[in-house]
């Protein structure tokens, strides 16, 4: 009986091979980090490292402080996602509020979305309110810090979010998202290094009264920058 004759692999498909394998691999890697990252408060942009981290969890009934704890930051960190909260399977506001009416206690998650509008030249930022979110001339990005507080701070409330929370995201890159520990101990979202808030004259949707007011407050763009007139 003639023995069955097996040719060897050639060189050329072992190559090919561990090439796709390689390939895959690292997209494997570019879509986990593409999902978010976890950031400390007092992370500023600069200094937060991208998405290394792993993202949120995906079920609402996965608690946030869950994943932060096995960050090693406890309560502390907050995870930053690169998908909306519908995407999340999360529905209503995560507990924000609108208008002047006051938040008694941080939203459990916050989305930052970025729109335009006819009335500016650029991207602005709203919630999940659809209000309309804008940045202080009078604040710092390096470091992050907010001046407005007690009085000022009930005319343009501060976006804050629960410790161990989850910010979510459409239009925004994830590097771009930092928190801070206010004077009152609240935790506020930053965007490119500059605190953000709302202002209570705004009570419905695409409404801007705060552009321009006062020649310092205007609504803030995805990065952080004055969105103009």
């Amino acid at each position: 009986m003639t023995a069955l004759q097996t040719r060897p692999r050639s060189s050329k498909s072992t190559a090919r091979r561990a090439v796709v394998a390689s390939l895959l691999a690292l997209s494997g890697v570019a879509g986990l980090a593409a999902c978010g990252k976890t950031i400390s408060i007092g992370d500023t942009p600069a200094a937060s490292s991208p998405a290394a981290s792993s993202p949120a969890p995906a079920s609402p009934s996965a608690p946030a402080s869950a994943s932060a704890s096995a960050q090693g930051a406890g309560n502390s960190a907050l995870q930053v996602v690169d998908s909306t909260a519908k995407d999340a399977g999360l529905s209503g506001t995560g507990g924000t509020v609108v208008g002047a009416v006051v938040q008694e206690a941080p939203p459990k998650w916050v989305q930052l979305s970025a729109v335009t509008s006819s009335s500016l030249s650029s991207p602005h930022l709203i919630n999940i309110n659809q209000a309309a979110l804008y940045r202080f001339d009078d604040d710092t990005a390096a470091p992050s810090r907010s001046t407005c507080n007690d009085a000022c701070a009930v005319k343009w409330p501060p976006v804050t979010v629960e410790e161990g929370g989850n910010v979510y995201l459409a239009g925004v890159d994830p590097k771009e998202v930092g928190a801070i520990r206010r004077e009152d101990g609240q935790v506020q979202i930053t965007v490119g290094g500059l605190p953000v808030y709302r202002f209570s004259g705004d009570s419905k949707p695409g409404d801007l009264n705060g552009q321009g007011v006062g020649g310092t407050w205007f609504a803030v763009g995805p990065t952080g920058k004055k969105a103009t007139s």
